[in-house]
């Protein structure tokens, strides 16, 4: 299926002053060849030097734009096949029409993703370096760009690859002995133990990186939750420093959640101000409180409002009470008027919460208060030096993890060696599933299906 030559868009959709087109396979040249017609005849189209000329239509033998074509022989090529790079002006009209014609030459159109595809299947990348790849293209900070190019590069391969070695060392030990009963080997239980220990821990520091990787290249969702009108939307308003949220003194204003991006630090946030929670006077009302609820649900965390020029109600604690599994900041707005809450009560009905006191309206401490979201919902960087960014990475690690751990509590009981060697050969299979080496059509398809056509 992958022994033929792909044609593609490689730059983002709509115009631009550039647009590249890229060519995979083994009549990558000469298919740009028919479509491509250099200045210089004589030189021809050289190997990885760009050469200026014209896109041609050999349908009505007419030049429809101006365009440097360079040539990449395999196999030192990013699919490790011939690539052919054609860059021109950045209309869709003129890129659509050379796809067209190199497909009418020959070439098929590629599928999501099948050109880091076809890098994996050759042997270039593995599956940690395909999805960093990924990562790097969506990097929401540069932190999380720079990890994702750490991975691209290797770096995260080969943390696996020592972990995956001393497994085998442990592994090897175990099978000598039930491979040669006749030598006398003796299986040495405490440094077995041993060793699977720091393996194990190994394992968990990488898994506990995950919060933090996550954050850095996914973003973090942060819900504006309260009752009708504490100042939801004027906080939402302040945060994102643009008036994208109606505000009125009448409660119920916001019938829908918004969402806008707010950027702090490295860090992307993703706002969203919800409708006020209270008891719905209509069907319209209770749909918008679902609405905000569903939103809070799944946050990663909630900026809790509260008024603080009035005494706090049922609804209030009912609030603190449903976010108590989530990390909340408590605010306490409109300190620019006389106080009535009882803070402390709300404190104590959600104690772990971080507080703080702002006047939305008037400004009062909005720039306290992004210190307070970076402090609270960034994780903590653990002490690895590599970072697990996707959730399949982080729960084939918990799997081999258990694995690992199953065999040490074997040898521990006393197990025969066979059971044991089972539990941990186990380990080794789940480390081929994370880098690819065992590959199955699920990890394949959510891989690369979420790549760009041209990547």
């Amino acid at each position: 299926m992958y022994d033929d030559t792909i044609i593609a868009i490689s730059t983002p959709p709509g115009y631009g002053g550039l647009g590249i087109i890229r060519l995979s396979g083994p009549k990558a040249i000469q298919i740009a060849r028919k479509i491509f017609k250099p200045y210089n005849k004589k030189r021809g189209i050289p190997k990885k030097h760009p050469v200026l000329g014209n896109l041609y239509n050999f349908e009505t033998k007419e030049f429809f734009d101006e365009a440097y074509l360079t040539y990449f022989p395999s196999p030192h090529t990013y699919t490790r096949e011939d690539i052919i790079e054609i860059s021109g002006h950045g209309s869709p009209v003129l890129l659509e029409e050379a796809v067209r014609l190199g497909i009418k030459a020959g070439a098929r159109l590629a599928n999501k993703g099948e050109f880091t595809l076809r890098a994996f299947l050759k042997g270039r990348i593995d599956i940690l370096q395909a999805e960093s790849i990924k990562n790097l293209i969506s990097a929401s900070s540069l932190t999380g760009a720079k990890i994702s190019f750490n991975q691209m590069k290797g770096g995260l391969s080969r943390r696996i690859q020592s972990i995956r070695n001393q497994i085998v060392k442990i592994l090897s030990r175990i099978e000598a002995c039930l491979e040669f009963p006749d030598e006398n080997l003796h299986i040495n239980s405490k440094q077995i133990q041993r060793t699977l220990s720091r393996t194990i821990y190994e394992v968990n520091e990488l898994i506990k990186t995950y919060p933090r990787g996550k954050a850095l290249s996914e973003g973090i969702v942060l819900t504006i939750l309260g009752r009708t009108n504490v100042g939801k939307s004027t906080l939402f308003n302040s945060l994102i420093k643009s008036e994208r949220a109606i505000v009125t003194p009448y409660p119920g204003t916001t019938r829908d959640y918004l969402k806008e991006n707010l950027r702090l630090g490295d860090t992307l946030f993703s706002l969203i101000d919800t409708a006020g929670l209270t008891v719905p006077a209509n069907s319209v009302e209770k749909e918008s409180m679902k609405k905000g609820r569903k939103q809070a649900k799944y946050a990663d965390g909630v900026l809790l409002m509260l008024d603080s020029s009035r005494e706090e109600t049922k609804e209030d604690l009912k609030l603190l009470h449903d976010s108590s599994d989530k990390k909340v900041i408590i605010l306490f707005n409109k300190i620019d008027l006389p106080k009535k809450i009882n803070e402390k009560k709300i404190l104590n009905a959600l104690p772990n919460s971080r507080s703080l006191e702002i006047s939305a309206l008037k400004g009062t401490n909005i720039e306290s208060l992004k210190q307070e979201i970076l402090s609270t919902f960034i994780p903590e960087e653990q002490n690895s030096d590599e970072t697990i960014l996707h959730l399949r990475q982080k729960l084939i690690l918990e799997e081999i993890s258990i694995a690992l751990k199953e065999g040490s509590q074997l040898i521990e009981n006393g197990y025969p060696d066979e059971i044991c060697a089972e539990e941990i050969r186990q380990a080794i299979s789940l480390v081929g599933r994370l880098t690819g080496e065992i590959r199955t059509d699920e990890i394949l398809n959510e891989t690369f299906g979420s790549f760009c056509v041209g990547k």
